[in-house]
This record gives C-alpha cells, sequence and structure tokens, in this order.
C-alpha cells in the first residue's frame, strides 16, 4: 500500500485503486452514532465545541482497462458561506474547485480522464462533487463520464420530504439528468468485468456498495454503510440511516463476507483510517491495517 496526503494506493488483483482525500465536513456527533452513547462514540472521534466531529469526503478512483471509475464525488463547491460554516466544509482545491481534483492530479489525472462516475447515494456530501459551479453557471464536473446510481435511489432523491429534503440537493443529480448521462442500474449489477454495484441498503432505501473483485482479491467501497471504522460494531448505526434495522441485517452480511474473505475496505468518512480489514474482536468487528 502506497500513501502520501491525498491518495492512498493499493492493489485487488490487477487492478490499481486509489483512495482520494477529497476534504473534510464536520457533521453531529450524537447523529452521527444514533443511540450510542456520547461517552462511548467520543472515545473514538472526539467532538468539537459544536459537538461536531470531523469526517473525511474520501472517494475511489479504479483504474480499469475500459477506463476510470470514480465512486463518489464528495460535496463540490456550489455551496454557500452558512451552509460551509454549517457542516465545517474544508475541500477547498489548488488545481481545481476541490480537494477531490488535487487528488486526481497528484496521479497524473483530471476529471476529463473519468469515464464512469458511481454514486452510492446521492447526499450532497457523495454526490455534491458530480457538478460544479463555473462563472454561475451549474455544469457537469466530469464532463466524459456515464454517471451511474440505482434507480430507485434517483426517484427517492427527487420526491424528497421534511425528513430527507436537507440531504438531496437538486443541483447534485439534476443536470445530469438534464444531460442525459445517467446510467441507472436496478439491485445488483456488474458495472464492468470485476466491478460489481451491490446493494447495502438502511442507511437510505437504494444505498449501495461498490466491489472490485480479481485474481482472489476483494475490495468493497462501503459507503455510508460503514462510515467510519468507528462503526464496525454492527449495533453501531447512524442516526442518519432511516432503516437502521435493515441497515443492521445489511451489515452483518456484508461484514461477515468481508471478514471471511479478508476484503480491503475502504471507509469513506474516517478522518484517520481510509483503509483496512475488518477482524473479529470477541463479539464485535474491529479495524485492522492492510500491513497487520
Amino acid at each position: 500500500m502506497a500513501q502520501s496526503a491525498l491518495v492512498t494506493s493499493f492493489n485487488v488483483g490487477r487492478f490499481k485503486c486509489h483512495a482520494l482525500e477529497g476534504g473534510r465536513q464536520r457533521l453531529d456527533g450524537g447523529a452521527m452514532f444514533g443511540v450510542v452513547p456520547k461517552p462511548l462514540w467520543e472515545r473514538r472521534i472526539p467532538a468539537d465545541e459544536r459537538n461536531r466531529i470531523p469526517l473525511n469526503l474520501r472517494c475511489l478512483l479504479i483504474e480499469h482497462d475500459d477506463g476510470l471509475v470514480l465512486v463518489d464525488t464528495g460535496i463540490g463547491n456550489k455551496e454557500d458561506a452558512k451552509f460551509r460554516d454549517i457542516y465545517g466544509v474544508e475541500n477547498q482545491g489548488r488545481h481545481g474547485p476541490t480537494q477531490l481534483e488535487d487528488a486526481l492530479h497528484a496521479l497524473g489525472y483530471s476529471p476529463e480522464d473519468v469515464k464512469i462516475v458511481v454514486n452510492t447515494h446521492l447526499h450532497f456530501d457523495h454526490a455534491g462533487g458530480n457538478t460544479v459551479a463555473v462563472g454561475g453557471e451549474v455544469r457537469l464536473a466530469f464532463p466524459n463520464a456515464t454517471y451511474v446510481v440505482q434507480r430507485g435511489e434517483l426517484e427517492f432523491a427527487s420526491r424528497p420530504n421534511e425528513r430527507t429534503a436537507a440531504s438531496y440537493l437538486a443541483h447534485n443529480f439534476q443536470p445530469v439528468a438534464a444531460a442525459g448521462r445517467w446510467r441507472l442500474v436496478s439491485g445488483e449489477t456488474e458495472l464492468l468485468p470485476g466491478i460489481r454495484l451491490i446493494p447495502t441498503p438502511g442507511h437510505v432505501p437504494y444505498h449501495q456498495s461498490v466491489l472490485v473483485a480479481d485474481g482472489g482479491e476483494r475490495g468493497c467501497f462501503l459507503g455510508d454503510l460503514v462510515p467510519t471504522t468507528a462503526h464496525l460494531p454492527l449495533a453501531w448505526i447512524m442516526g442518519y440511516d432511516l432503516e437502521p434495522l435493515v441497515t443492521l441485517e445489511t451489515k452483518r452480511a456484508i461484514l461477515a463476507r468481508a471478514e471471511a474473505d479478508g476484503w480491503i475496505l475502504v471507509f469513506e468518512h474516517d478522518p484517520v483510517h481510509g483503509v483496512g480489514r475488518a477482524v473479529r474482536d470477541g463479539k464485535h468487528y474491529a479495524y485492522a491495517p492492510l500491513d497487520s
């Protein structure tokens, strides 16, 4: 595994994979850990004076023979100062609008090189970078890419209610539809040879994770199923999850597979540990680095 400030690289069989640091946000610690008491979760990730915990905006780039595949896109650059203060957003870029472009640049790539963008779901911290504000106009951030999401997720995001409206911001996904660039899938799908989209519901009903497989090795971008390594214990589930008992059973199934087969896992929001494995620790799962 090779690591720098912006990129952590690892191999899954013949595939080169790169965890890209797309910036950071801060969310309420109580909301991030649901029914878990603060004295327990704060040992893992301390909160600031506003009870917010730091969370990375980590994406995954997969080098595939058919082109570059990018999983999730961070928050983007379209939100105003009030939004950025509330959510503690720090993602300003040097080589583009955000730090995600900086991470791509560190690998010698640009947004124009990306062929497929996969969204685990359409919350603003996972799909905000789908589009970019340039001179007051919102454009596709990856102009040569096809964007992929579960059909049910796009429909769900397009009909927000009082609980979901703050997370689903139309300018992150409607311009993709207007440009005719969505590829909508339903259920488990082979995206490309060696890359599968697997439904992992609970956080939202149509959440998906991305499984990379080759030569007997597996790597999985978990998205918000297990947002940080602190969420590896099965019952540590976000208050943001719309169906927490569904999350519980999804985690039980996915982590059992991951532990049994030694999957490499990418933790999208962990502020320290971006890549590692899940190992048994008594009745629970715990984090282990790749080189352990």
